[in-house]
């Protein structure tokens, strides 16, 4: 529909614009779009990092049997400041990091070489679990892991041998040196190591090595799970002996625990769009959400009186006028004009003052030339026929026409 069209049909109306949505609906599409919007881009930078991690795995944010979220909340409430860590650049860290990976195959290597001279603690894995359908995070227990899944730990580089037999719950014997709590009551069934690699910290009663340091390291290997996990710390003095164990294995400077589940499937990477949210780029994206609102303010909002726009056509002989010189001048015709206004004028005074018919256009202007007046109308369409410039046309042009109302007075 055109201009005109659409400003005809607006006279046309008697009664009051209807709007299709008023101003406050538009303002609540606006927020919730923004904030929809600006919800989305946070959910995609820290999605990965809330993952809750309920799928019945071996690590500390499983809730089920064989994890370890007890022991977490256990050493946080009695003050050991711990820590879930997601990223392979949080391995670097100079407090105690424990490790427990599902199954022993998985790659430690890039492990080890970060945390070599700093406290580690590696659970070896022992039971093979199932997921309960009916009940999410939680695990069936189908049986033992293979001996040879958690003998490969570290393999190739350190060689280490598993085996399971009935404790009978009989306790443990820890090093002089270790806190007593170690002596518990073992696991049923228990597991346990033998490697000449591994220097025993805490043995069962026919020395097989529940929990051992790898040579003269910081890093300690525990054989059965069970005296960490969901499963075995329900008893008091297994609670206690698992905290014992990270007092034992963590280095002086070690101010908390750094419970890794990077290698369980559960860490993130660097994200881009996280690194819009965080400083320091944090400042410039806020910047940017201020300018962008800068702008849509300005844009929603009209400063000073409204101007009404003008016709891209004009109405009436004004408008022709204006469309002809303007259609002259794109032309770059206004040489010509000078004598074609002298002749107009010459025509119209013939037919005002009564020039006889029979006269030519010379005679004629000397007939004109003998009406008293200031000039003479041979001079001005002379000076008419000779101007160029536009600002000559022009004066030419008024000096015609005043010539002409002043004969006609």
């Amino acid at each position: 529909m055109s201009e005109i069209a659409m400003r005809a049909t607006d006279k046309g109306r008697t009664g009051p614009v209807e709007r299709l949505f008023s101003p406050l609906t538009v303002a609540l599409l606006l927020v919730i779009g923004i904030l929809g919007f600006a919800g989305s881009m946070l959910l995609g930078a820290y999605a990965p990092d809330m993952r809750s991690g309920h799928d019945g795995g071996t690590h500390a944010l499983s809730n089920a049997a064989t994890g370890f979220s007890g022991i977490v909340a256990l050493a946080g409430a009695t003050g050991r400041n711990p820590r879930i860590i997601r990223a392979e650049t949080d391995w670097a860290t100079d407090d105690l990091v424990v490790v427990t990976p599902d199954h022993g195959w998985t790659d430690l290597s890039k492990l080890m070489a970060t945390r070599k001279g700093r406290a580690t603690l590696l659970v070896m894995p022992k039971w093979l679990t199932l997921p309960d359908k009916g009940r999410p995070g939680w695990v069936k227990v189908a049986g033992l892991l293979p001996a040879i899944d958690p003998a490969r730990i570290l393999a190739p580089a350190t060689e280490i041998a598993v085996s399971r037999h009935a404790s009978g719950g009989r306790p443990l014997q820890a090093v002089r040196w270790a806190p007593d709590a170690l002596n518990v009551a073992a696991p049923r069934p228990l597991q346990v190591m033998t490697s000449k690699a591994l220097q025993p910290i805490v043995t069962d009663d026919a020395g097989g090595i529940v929990l051992g340091q790898v040579g003269d390291s910081s890093i300690f290997i525990l054989a059965d799970p069970d005296l960490l996990n969901n499963h075995g710390i329900r008893r008091l003095d297994r609670a206690r002996a698992g905290l014992a164990i990270f007092d034992f294995v963590r280095d002086n400077g070690s101010r908390g625990i750094a419970f890794d589940v990077s290698l369980n499937g559960l860490g993130v990477g660097r994200s881009p769009l996280k690194l819009a949210f965080e400083p320091p780029f944090l400042a410039m994206t806020l910047a940017i959400v201020v300018a962008l609102a800068l702008v849509g303010w300005q844009a929603l909002i009209r400063f000073g009186a409204p101007r009404p726009p003008e016709r891209a056509i004009a109405f009436g002989k004004a408008a022709l006028v204006d469309n002809s010189a303007m259609i002259v001048r794109k032309a770059g015709r206004e040489g010509g004009l000078g004598p074609r206004y002298a002749a107009l004028v010459r025509e119209r005074a013939r037919a005002i003052f009564g020039v006889p018919v029979r006269l030519t256009d010379a005679e004629a202007d000397a007939y004109l030339d003998r009406m008293r007046g200031r000039g003479t109308f041979t001079a001005l369409v002379d000076m008419a026929a000779g101007a160029r410039h536009p600002a000559d046309m022009l004066a030419s042009a008024q000096a015609l026409h005043q010539w002409q109302q002043e004969k006609t007075r």
